[in-house]
Protein backbone atom coordinates (compact mmCIF):
# COMPACT_ATOMS: atom_id res chain seq x y z
CA UNK A 1 0.00 0.00 0.00
CA UNK A 2 1.48 3.13 -0.93
CA UNK A 3 -0.62 5.58 1.07
CA UNK A 4 -1.45 5.69 5.19
CA UNK A 5 -5.55 5.15 5.44
CA UNK A 6 -5.75 8.69 6.25
CA UNK A 7 -4.20 10.02 3.03
CA UNK A 8 -6.10 7.57 1.29
CA UNK A 9 -9.29 8.67 2.54
CA UNK A 10 -8.51 12.09 1.52
CA UNK A 11 -7.14 11.49 -1.78
CA UNK A 12 -10.49 9.61 -2.43
CA UNK A 13 -12.82 12.69 -0.77
CA UNK A 14 -10.73 14.22 -3.29
CA UNK A 15 -11.96 12.08 -6.63
CA UNK A 16 -15.22 12.41 -5.16
CA UNK A 17 -15.35 15.95 -5.10
CA UNK A 18 -13.70 15.83 -8.71
CA UNK A 19 -16.27 13.00 -10.23
CA UNK A 20 -18.99 15.42 -8.93
CA UNK A 21 -18.22 19.02 -10.71
CA UNK A 22 -16.92 17.27 -13.76
CA UNK A 23 -19.14 14.86 -14.55
CA UNK A 24 -22.08 17.77 -14.29
CA UNK A 25 -20.71 19.16 -17.18
CA UNK A 26 -19.84 15.77 -18.91
CA UNK A 27 -16.40 15.36 -18.36
CA UNK A 28 -15.04 12.43 -16.33
CA UNK A 29 -12.07 14.47 -14.29
CA UNK A 30 -9.02 13.01 -15.74
CA UNK A 31 -7.41 16.26 -15.96
CA UNK A 32 -7.69 17.23 -12.04
CA UNK A 33 -6.99 13.45 -11.12
CA UNK A 34 -3.46 13.47 -12.71
CA UNK A 35 -2.90 16.72 -10.76
CA UNK A 36 -3.13 15.05 -7.41
CA UNK A 37 -1.75 12.21 -8.19
CA UNK A 38 0.94 13.87 -9.52
CA UNK A 39 1.49 14.99 -5.98
CA UNK A 40 1.15 11.97 -4.01
CA UNK A 41 1.96 9.18 -6.56
CA UNK A 42 6.03 8.49 -7.55
CA UNK A 43 5.25 6.47 -10.92
CA UNK A 44 3.97 8.44 -13.42
CA UNK A 45 3.19 5.09 -15.27
CA UNK A 46 0.94 4.31 -12.13
CA UNK A 47 -0.67 7.95 -12.39
CA UNK A 48 -1.42 7.64 -15.86
CA UNK A 49 -3.09 4.55 -15.44
CA UNK A 50 -5.16 4.92 -12.26
CA UNK A 51 -6.60 8.39 -14.02
CA UNK A 52 -7.59 6.53 -16.78
CA UNK A 53 -9.30 4.09 -15.31
CA UNK A 54 -11.00 6.40 -13.37
CA UNK A 55 -12.08 8.20 -16.06
CA UNK A 56 -13.63 5.44 -17.62
CA UNK A 57 -15.78 4.75 -14.35
CA UNK A 58 -17.18 8.09 -14.29
CA UNK A 59 -18.06 8.32 -18.40
CA UNK A 60 -19.31 5.04 -18.85
CA UNK A 61 -22.33 5.97 -16.37
CA UNK A 62 -22.52 9.52 -17.75
CA UNK A 63 -22.51 8.17 -20.95
CA UNK A 64 -25.41 5.67 -20.30
CA UNK A 65 -27.66 7.63 -18.98
CA UNK A 66 -27.15 10.46 -21.70
CA UNK A 67 -28.11 7.52 -24.09
CA UNK A 68 -31.03 7.22 -22.25
CA UNK A 69 -31.91 11.23 -22.39
CA UNK A 70 -31.48 10.86 -26.35
CA UNK A 71 -28.86 12.91 -26.17
CA UNK A 72 -25.89 10.71 -27.96
CA UNK A 73 -25.75 10.98 -31.50
CA UNK A 74 -24.12 8.53 -32.84
CA UNK A 75 -24.14 9.17 -36.45
CA UNK A 76 -22.72 12.78 -35.54
CA UNK A 77 -20.00 11.63 -33.57
CA UNK A 78 -18.95 9.06 -35.35
CA UNK A 79 -15.98 11.05 -36.91
CA UNK A 80 -14.97 12.33 -33.90
CA UNK A 81 -14.75 8.63 -32.83
CA UNK A 82 -13.46 7.03 -35.64
CA UNK A 83 -9.67 8.81 -35.59
CA UNK A 84 -9.03 9.55 -31.75
CA UNK A 85 -9.17 5.86 -30.71
CA UNK A 86 -5.97 4.57 -33.04
CA UNK A 87 -4.55 7.96 -32.19
CA UNK A 88 -5.43 7.94 -28.55
CA UNK A 89 -3.75 4.39 -28.35
CA UNK A 90 -0.82 5.45 -30.23
CA UNK A 91 -0.56 8.37 -27.65
CA UNK A 92 -0.61 5.65 -24.90
CA UNK A 93 2.58 4.01 -26.31
CA UNK A 94 4.82 6.41 -26.23
CA UNK A 95 7.32 6.02 -23.41
CA UNK A 96 7.62 9.41 -22.41
CA UNK A 97 10.82 10.57 -20.06
CA UNK A 98 9.48 11.69 -16.41
CA UNK A 99 10.47 15.45 -17.38
CA UNK A 100 8.41 15.33 -20.26
CA UNK A 101 5.69 13.44 -19.13
CA UNK A 102 5.13 16.40 -16.48
CA UNK A 103 5.79 19.17 -18.91
CA UNK A 104 3.30 18.48 -21.17
CA UNK A 105 0.40 17.25 -18.16
CA UNK A 106 1.05 20.83 -16.74
CA UNK A 107 0.85 22.48 -19.79
CA UNK A 108 -2.41 20.51 -20.96
CA UNK A 109 -3.85 21.19 -17.64
CA UNK A 110 -2.93 25.16 -18.01
CA UNK A 111 -4.21 24.92 -21.19
CA UNK A 112 -7.60 23.03 -20.56
CA UNK A 113 -8.08 25.41 -17.70
CA UNK A 114 -7.93 28.87 -19.58
CA UNK A 115 -10.28 27.10 -22.22
CA UNK A 116 -12.72 26.57 -19.63
CA UNK A 117 -12.47 29.63 -18.39
CA UNK A 118 -12.93 31.00 -21.85
CA UNK A 119 -15.91 28.97 -23.00
CA UNK A 120 -17.62 30.02 -19.12
CA UNK A 121 -17.09 33.76 -19.17
CA UNK A 122 -16.91 34.83 -23.02
CA UNK A 123 -19.07 32.21 -24.66
CA UNK A 124 -23.03 33.89 -24.10
CA UNK A 125 -25.21 31.07 -22.46
CA UNK A 126 -27.84 31.78 -25.58
CA UNK A 127 -25.26 30.92 -28.40
CA UNK A 128 -27.07 27.73 -29.46
CA UNK A 129 -27.13 27.76 -32.36
CA UNK A 130 -25.40 25.01 -34.64
CA UNK A 131 -22.76 25.28 -37.06
CA UNK A 132 -22.21 23.71 -40.24
CA UNK A 133 -18.13 22.48 -40.87
CA UNK A 134 -16.67 19.93 -43.67
CA UNK A 135 -16.20 16.64 -41.97
CA UNK A 136 -12.50 16.42 -42.37
CA UNK A 137 -12.67 19.34 -39.72
CA UNK A 138 -14.06 16.23 -37.24
CA UNK A 139 -11.85 13.90 -38.03
CA UNK A 140 -8.78 16.20 -37.51
CA UNK A 141 -10.08 17.53 -34.30
CA UNK A 142 -10.83 13.57 -33.28
CA UNK A 143 -6.80 12.48 -34.50
CA UNK A 144 -5.38 15.67 -32.51
CA UNK A 145 -6.98 15.31 -29.47
CA UNK A 146 -7.12 11.70 -29.40
CA UNK A 147 -2.95 11.90 -29.57
CA UNK A 148 -3.02 14.40 -27.12
CA UNK A 149 -5.25 12.24 -24.42
CA UNK A 150 -3.11 9.46 -24.84
CA UNK A 151 0.13 10.90 -24.00
CA UNK A 152 -0.74 12.69 -20.91
CA UNK A 153 -4.11 10.08 -19.73
CA UNK A 154 -6.68 11.80 -20.53
CA UNK A 155 -9.96 11.00 -22.04
CA UNK A 156 -9.64 14.79 -24.40
CA UNK A 157 -13.31 15.98 -23.49
CA UNK A 158 -11.70 18.64 -21.47
CA UNK A 159 -10.27 19.56 -24.45
CA UNK A 160 -12.91 18.94 -27.00
CA UNK A 161 -16.08 20.20 -25.70
CA UNK A 162 -14.57 24.14 -25.39
CA UNK A 163 -13.10 23.75 -28.28
CA UNK A 164 -17.05 22.38 -30.15
CA UNK A 165 -18.59 25.35 -27.69
CA UNK A 166 -16.46 27.81 -29.34
CA UNK A 167 -17.54 26.56 -33.04
CA UNK A 168 -20.82 26.07 -32.03
CA UNK A 169 -21.18 22.65 -33.50
CA UNK A 170 -24.02 21.96 -31.64
CA UNK A 171 -26.26 22.69 -28.54
CA UNK A 172 -24.53 22.42 -25.24
CA UNK A 173 -26.09 19.40 -23.92
CA UNK A 174 -25.11 17.37 -27.21
CA UNK A 175 -21.29 18.79 -26.88
CA UNK A 176 -21.29 17.40 -22.94
CA UNK A 177 -23.05 14.35 -24.60
CA UNK A 178 -20.26 14.06 -26.73
CA UNK A 179 -17.41 14.68 -24.54
CA UNK A 180 -18.24 11.93 -22.11
CA UNK A 181 -18.70 9.42 -25.20
CA UNK A 182 -15.58 10.84 -26.38
CA UNK A 183 -13.46 10.35 -23.15
CA UNK A 184 -15.16 7.07 -22.69
CA UNK A 185 -13.80 5.53 -26.05
CA UNK A 186 -10.39 7.12 -25.55
CA UNK A 187 -10.10 5.84 -22.02
CA UNK A 188 -10.69 2.09 -23.13
CA UNK A 189 -7.87 3.19 -25.99
CA UNK A 190 -5.47 4.47 -23.64
CA UNK A 191 -5.55 2.06 -21.27
CA UNK A 192 -5.13 -0.76 -24.36
CA UNK A 193 -2.02 1.44 -25.58
CA UNK A 194 -0.46 1.04 -22.05
CA UNK A 195 -1.44 -2.36 -21.92
CA UNK A 196 0.15 -3.53 -24.73
CA UNK A 197 3.20 -1.37 -24.28
CA UNK A 198 4.02 -2.86 -20.49
CA UNK A 199 3.37 0.73 -18.94
CA UNK A 200 -0.07 -0.05 -17.21
CA UNK A 201 0.53 0.20 -13.72
CA UNK A 202 -2.24 0.05 -11.06
CA UNK A 203 -2.15 0.02 -7.16
CA UNK A 204 -4.63 -1.77 -6.69
CA UNK A 205 -5.42 -1.49 -2.99
CA UNK A 206 -5.38 2.53 -3.67
CA UNK A 207 -7.01 2.21 -6.94
CA UNK A 208 -9.94 0.51 -5.88
CA UNK A 209 -10.94 3.00 -3.13
CA UNK A 210 -10.83 5.64 -5.65
CA UNK A 211 -12.81 3.85 -8.08
CA UNK A 212 -15.56 4.00 -5.82
CA UNK A 213 -15.31 7.32 -4.67
CA UNK A 214 -15.59 8.53 -8.57
CA UNK A 215 -18.40 5.75 -9.23
CA UNK A 216 -20.41 7.60 -6.80
CA UNK A 217 -19.33 11.15 -7.26
CA UNK A 218 -19.73 10.44 -11.32
CA UNK A 219 -23.40 9.28 -11.01
CA UNK A 220 -24.35 12.85 -8.37
CA UNK A 221 -22.95 15.03 -10.88
CA UNK A 222 -24.94 13.25 -13.75
CA UNK A 223 -27.96 13.46 -12.39
CA UNK A 224 -27.41 17.27 -11.17
CA UNK A 225 -26.93 18.02 -14.52
CA UNK A 226 -29.45 16.63 -16.02
CA UNK A 227 -31.77 18.55 -13.78
CA UNK A 228 -30.78 21.56 -15.19
CA UNK A 229 -28.22 21.67 -12.69
CA UNK A 230 -26.06 25.01 -14.01
CA UNK A 231 -23.09 24.09 -15.25
CA UNK A 232 -20.89 28.15 -15.46
CA UNK A 233 -20.08 27.96 -12.01
CA UNK A 234 -18.78 24.62 -11.82
CA UNK A 235 -16.91 25.21 -14.67
CA UNK A 236 -15.14 28.39 -13.50
CA UNK A 237 -14.53 26.43 -9.84
CA UNK A 238 -13.35 23.57 -12.08
CA UNK A 239 -11.11 25.45 -14.39
CA UNK A 240 -9.21 27.61 -10.87
CA UNK A 241 -8.44 23.86 -9.77
CA UNK A 242 -7.10 22.63 -13.11
CA UNK A 243 -5.42 26.02 -13.76
CA UNK A 244 -3.49 26.20 -9.58
CA UNK A 245 -2.52 22.41 -9.87
CA UNK A 246 -1.70 22.78 -13.42
CA UNK A 247 0.78 25.65 -12.98
CA UNK A 248 2.04 23.45 -9.49
CA UNK A 249 2.92 19.83 -11.62
CA UNK A 250 4.70 22.27 -14.91
CA UNK A 251 6.50 24.38 -12.70
CA UNK A 252 8.01 22.10 -9.78
CA UNK A 253 7.57 18.61 -11.29
CA UNK A 254 8.40 19.27 -14.87
CA UNK A 255 11.01 22.38 -14.83
CA UNK A 256 11.66 21.23 -11.17
CA UNK A 257 11.82 25.00 -9.99
CA UNK A 258 12.15 25.45 -6.56
CA UNK A 259 10.10 27.78 -4.48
Amino acid sequence: MLLTVPELLMLMLGFLVIATLYSSVGFGGGSSYLALLALVFVSFFAIRSTALVCNLIVVSGSSYLYFKKGHLDFKKFLPFILTSIPMAFLGARFRLSEEVFFILLGSALIISALALIFQTVRLKKSEEVSAHYPAYVTYLLGAGIGLLSGLVGIGGGIFLAPILNHMKWDKSIKIAALASFFILVNSVSGIGGLLTNGTFELPWIEAVGLMVAVGIGGQIGIRLSLSKLTGKGIKVVTAILVLTVGIRVLLVNGLQLQF
